[in-house]
C-alpha cells in the first residue's frame, strides 16, 4: 500500500532567523531562483495558526518559495510566535536536519564557501570508503545564521547498485532517461 495519489515531494521547508538573509544567502551564493513570497500568514484573533500549522496560535510568519537546482522546491519560513526557540537543533537531536546540495566538483565548491563571510565549513572534502555509497565524498557546512547544510560530490556508480534496481534520485548523463525509467 503506499498514499492514494502519491507523485513526489511537493516542497523542504526551514524555519530561519531572517528571511531577507536567508533568501539572499540561497539565491546569491547557491544560486537559487527566488519563486515568490507571501506573509504575513497569521490568525490574530483565532486558533488557525495552532490548528493548521501546529505552533502558537499567535505566531507569525513570512514564507519565500525557492527552486534550487532543476527540482527542488525550498520554503523558508521566519516566524515570530510568544512561545519561540531559537536555537537551531544539532543533526543529533530529534528533528535536526540539513539540506545536501550535489556538486561535481567538490574541493571547488567548498573553496567557494569557505570565501563567504559567516559560512563555516565543518573540516575538509571527506571520501567514503566503504559501505554503500563508497566513492561518494562530502562535506558539512553551516550557513551564516547556523543551518546545517552538506555538500555531495557522488561517484558515478555506487555498491548498493549492485545489489537492487532502486536508485537514489540524482544527477545523470545527457544520454540517460529520464529518472523513473532509469531502474536498469
Amino acid at each position: 500500500m503506499s498514499l492514494p495519489g502519491f507523485t513526489n515531494v511537493d516542497h523542504h521547508a526551514y524555519t530561519v532567523p531572517d528571511l531577507d538573509a536567508a533568501v539572499d544567502f540561497f539565491v546569491e551564493i547557491i544560486g537559487a531562483e527566488l519563486i515568490y513570497r507571501e506573509g504575513p500568514v497569521e490568525d490574530p484573533d483565532g486558533d488557525r495558526m495552532q490548528d493548521w500549522l501546529g505552533v502558537h496560535p499567535r505566531a507569525s510568519a513570512q514564507i519565500a518559495m525557492l527552486r534550487i537546482g532543476p527540482v527542488t522546491n525550498l520554503e523558508l519560513c521566519e516566524y515570530t510566535a510568544p512561545d519561540q526557540r531559537r536555537t537551531p537543533p544539532a543533526n543529533s537531536d530529534c528533528g535536526g536536519q540539513h539540506l545536501a546540495l550535489h556538486v561535481t566538483d567538490i574541493d571547488a565548491a567548498a573553496a567557494y564557501l569557505g570565501a563567504w563571510h559567516g559560512v563555516k565549513l565543518m573540516g575538509t572534502p571527506r571520501a567514503v570508503t566503504e559501505g554503500p555509497i563508497a566513492g561518494n565524498r562530502w562535506l558539512y557546512f553551516r550557513t551564516p545564521w547556523g543551518m546545517q547544510m552538506e555538500l555531495v560530490q557522488a561517484a558515478p556508480t555506487l555498491p548498493y547498485e549492485h545489489t537492487t534496481t532502486a536508485r537514489r534520485y540524482g544527477p545523470f548523463s545527457d544520454e540517460a532517461e529520464p529518472c523513473g525509467s532509469c531502474h536498469a
